[in-house]
């Protein structure tokens, strides 16, 4: 019964365009970036910016990503991005198809950056900008004349946190081009090993040390412990070295793995740990990570409708609502863990137990699938929440290089307040940011079409990073 209430959607929709969507969310990359554009670059509205990053600081902090719709770069939400991009091809670049060659760029864009921010030992480049600074302007990235803060973690001042999600970013990206580009694998590997160490040693939450500039943004409310064992989890996977083996069966209970299973995100790792970790107990190879598993079925189980935790909740629509703001980024990153955990199960032929109700690995997907779905239009407001994609999608998204028209059609200067007038305008931005999946709707289903509605009108690039996972494996299956 439960089970066929999971699948129960209140309209029967026609189908989608996987592959389409796919191809879109990893063109939104491309209007994230932040340096010199290359010359196979395909938004062609966005040029160049900040080439002067890191310039201040004495080193390169050129390229990389601006996290959402403002002009900042985040190193901890850019690291998670990159970890996420690099699992959804791990797991589902061979369903990508055409697509895949465009994603490892995507990942190569990120990790070439992070390697720029790691290049000091002991040292991590974590933000450049001053969120103040930027928030107080409205204005496209190619005329920034924001303050380009530099900040930074070091011995004096930790950062386990996002020192662990760093090595955690250039682990799983040394699996993606292990074979691809071996020196380049290799490169990433060593660097990883070096800010582990680095995160374990001196330990410490960076929003202690940086609180003026990282907080309110990406404050760690969750603790640097997640990210600890994050961090081990995928130099294991990377290295197959037993002390990263180790450090996560001796530090499990410590570093509080079980700690709120039902949440993963840029600040929450516990329930992603528990899903990779998880894969080697399910293929027979590590009894010794047993409850690692037992964490993941209780996430699974805290995730389904009619049975899930009280902080996940269900839209009327079909939507799966957490609080918070930028809903959109709990909805891809959860789904991605269904889906991911729903292939280890089915490579093991194995269930989930839920108490009295039994979890198939076939309904996991049904219930990602369904997220996507969602997404993607099949949902109350009959819109796509993908800009680009469908013939119905946000028009005015809160970001500022989309909404301020484009140095190809404006060259003029448009100055920190001048661009205020397009920020208020009822017009539909200038230029589309093809990919760019919203922060979206939360318990209602509504969604008011509106820039200063940040929380549902941005899109931020941890949203769409578990998406090319989702849509690789939905393109090739459906």
């Amino acid at each position: 019964m439960l089970a066929m209430l999971l699948l129960i959607s209140p309209e029967i929709y026609a189908g989608h365009d996987y592959r389409d969507a796919l191809r879109k969310s990893i063109l939104f990359f491309e209007g994230q970036r932040s340096g010199k554009v290359p010359p196979d670059q395909r938004l062609k509205w966005r040029r160049d910016s900040a080439l002067r990053d890191g310039s201040s600081a004495g080193v390169d902090l050129t390229g990389g990503y601006y996290d959402a719709g403002d002009n900042v770069k985040f190193g901890f939400p850019m690291a998670f991005t990159t970890t996420m991009m690099s699992w959804s091809v791990i797991d589902f670049g061979k369903t990508m198809g055409p697509e895949l060659e465009n994603a490892v760029k995507a990942i190569k864009w990120g990790t070439d950056y992070l390697m720029k921010a790691t290049q000091i030992p002991d040292v991590v480049f974590v933000q450049v900008g001053d969120a103040y600074s930027d928030h107080n302007c409205w204005e496209r990235p190619e005329d920034m004349d924001t303050l380009r803060t530099v900040y930074k973690i070091d011995k004096d001042h930790p950062g386990s946190e996002v020192a662990g999600e760093t090595a955690a970013a250039l682990a799983a990206a040394s699996i993606v081009f292990e074979k691809r580009d071996p020196i380049y694998s290799k490169m990433l590997l060593d660097r990883a090993t070096r800010v582990f160490a680095f995160a374990q040693k001196y330990r410490g939450a960076y929003s202690d040390s940086l609180y003026q500039a990282v907080c309110p943004f990406y404050c760690d409310f969750n603790g640097y412990e997640d990210e600890l064992l994050w961090g081990a989890a995928w130099l294991h996977k990377a290295s197959k070295k037993r002390v990263y083996r180790e450090f996560i069966v001796k530090n499990q209970v410590i570093l509080r793995a079980g700690d709120t299973i039902h949440e993963f995100g840029w600040d929450n790792k516990h329930a992603g740990i528990n899903v990779l970790v998880s894969k080697m107990v399910l293929m027979g190879k590590a009894d010794y990570f047993q409850s690692f598993k037992q964490n993941a079925d209780e996430f699974i189980c805290s995730l389904l409708p009619g049975i899930s935790h009280p902080q996940v909740q269900y839209s009327q629509g079909g939507l799966l609502v957490k609080s918070g703001g930028s809903n959109m980024q709990h909805v891809t990153s959860l789904s991605f863990l269904l889906l991911t955990y729903s292939n280890y199960l089915s490579h093991a032929n194995k269930v989930v137990p839920c108490g009295e109700f039994t979890a198939s690995p076939a309904l996991l997907r049904q219930v990602a699938k369904r997220q996507v779905d969602y997404i993607l239009g099949d949902n109350p407001m009959k819109m796509s929440y993908m800009v680009g994609y469908g013939s119905r999608f946000p028009q005015k998204i809160h970001h500022r290089g989309s909404s301020v028209p484009s140095v190809v059609d404006h060259p003029d200067r448009i100055g920190c307040k001048d661009g205020s007038r397009y920020f208020f305008s009822n017009n539909p931005n200038p230029n589309l940011l093809i990919g760019a999946v919203v922060g979206g709707p939360n318990i209602t289903d509504d969604f008011p079409d509106s820039r200063p509605y940040f929380q549902l009108t941005e899109p931020t690039t941890y949203i769409n990073a578990p998406l090319l996972g989702l849509l690789g494996y939905f393109s090739a299956h459906y």
